[in-house]
């Protein structure tokens, strides 16, 4: 066994797996091994009754509010499985302090974390907070009802069905971002040439209400990625990146974003891709797993989320990933999805352009013309490449795109994609 970001090993009994129970109980369930060492081999625990007892009221005395949590003794090798839920009324302290697991380590969140843990444990969400400006306007908003949903007139009655009020007279903070200005952070877009070093094009789009970032930004994907050809007598539109899928990427991003952060989501734009970097990671409760399959939608500013599904800009039941991946179905390249704590980047590549291969990535192509399923070895007996250039050339056309990796250690194989 290894550690992981679910399970820690303990070979003995100190006060450092208090902070893995207050992580635990903030942020997903998870499991402490006590007599078990880092390697992942028993050690075994004297007495485990004693310290079964011991360890209960460590936990009670010592997290508030008092976490849900359970321990079993396995009585072959004595170790002392503690298993613990995570709880509703986040955040879970120790010491006046919230952790949260960072890998395989165990480390104490930061000021706006913690704001956030404790919005979730008294059910409320930040775009539902009281608005630090009490006088806005919504001419946009109201253009964009009056279109799509044929209204005549943005009431105060509409601003509370669509929930933009904190109080009787004050909006909140979903409201302060659909006004026509604001106090937030926005989108900073930038046209690449060449290389990095080269910006053909930079606007930075702030203060503003997230409809017209949305609409700005779409206008400035249409100037670089959208195009007519001629045919005969017609003219047809053409898309380097799918339009779809860069309107769903960049919608998700403005409704699941952190916006107490004051950072601007990134769309960096290339000729052979374009970035959208979105800043806080997942919502609390989702796995990468269940962003990737759609499997559990959070929306992490439901109010904000709730006037763009009004306004079809998004699909509020967690389809987002899926709907950018159908954009792509019958293209030879695929979006990637990365995420970490504190961001998520999805990365949407042209369908138009064409990564150079050099001889030797040829060669190895060429190898899967028939559609076969290879290891390593069998392409490399083929070749005649080296066990290393093969690995290294079938691991660059896997970065390319051209094939697809399976499997693990000695059953690893490769694929056309």
């Amino acid at each position: 066994m290894k550690e992981t970001k679910s399970l820690e090993f303990k070979s003995e009994v100190t006060n450092t797996f208090l902070k893995t129970v207050s992580a635990y109980a903030n942020y997903g369930a998870g499991e402490i091994l006590f007599g078990v060492r880092d390697d992942g081999t028993p050690c075994g625990i004297n007495n485990p009754e004693k310290v079964c007892l011991d360890l209960e009221n460590r936990i009670n005395d010592s997290i508030s509010p008092k976490p849900d949590f359970t321990l079993r003794i396995n009585s072959q090798n004595n170790t002392i499985a503690l298993k613990v839920s995570e709880g509703l009324d986040k955040p879970y302290l120790y010491k006046g302090k919230a952790y949260k697991r960072n890998d395989t380590s165990t480390i104490e969140v930061d000021r706006g974390e913690l704001n956030r843990l404790t919005l979730l444990g008294t059910g409320k969400y930040y775009d539902e907070l009281p608005a630090g400006n009490s006088e806005l306007k919504f001419t946009i908003l109201e253009k964009e009802l009056q279109a799509k949903l044929g209204i005549k007139k943005l009431t105060k009655d509409i601003c509370r069905t669509l929930n933009l009020y904190y109080s009787k007279d004050r909006f909140n903070n979903a409201g302060e971002l659909l006004a026509d200005t604001n106090s937030f952070p926005g989108i900073d877009i930038a046209k690449f040439g060449s290389s990095n070093d080269v910006i053909l094009d930079r606007e930075l789009i702030k203060n503003v209400s997230v409809i017209e970032q949305f609409a700005k930004a779409i206008k400035l994907f249409r100037r670089y990625y959208v195009y007519e050809q001629i045919k005969g007598a017609e003219r047809i539109t053409k898309e380097q990146i799918p339009e779809k899928a860069f309107r769903e990427a960049l919608a998700n991003a403005l409704v699941h974003r952190t916006w107490d952060i004051n950072a601007n989501i990134r769309v960096l734009m290339y000729t052979d891709k374009i970035e959208i970097v979105s800043p806080g990671g997942l919502p609390l409760g989702v796995s990468k797993e269940e962003y990737l399959k759609g499997y559990v939608s959070v929306l992490r500013n439901p109010t904000l989320g709730n006037v763009f599904f009004r306004l079809k800009y998004v699909e509020i039941f967690g389809t987002g990933v899926r709907r950018i991946l159908e954009a792509y179905r019958n293209a030879d390249v695929k979006p990637n999805f990365a995420i970490s704590d504190n961001a998520v980047m999805v990365t949407l590549p042209s369908v138009e352009y064409q990564i150079p291969l050099d001889v030797d990535e040829q060669a190895v192509l060429e190898v899967f013309a028939a559609n076969l399923v290879l290891a390593s070895s069998d392409v490399s007996a083929i070749t005649g490449f080296s066990r290393a250039k093969t690995i290294r050339l079938l691991n660059s056309l896997v970065e390319k795109n051209k094939l697809v990796k399976g499997g693990k250690g000695r059953g690893t194989k490769y694929s056309l994609t």
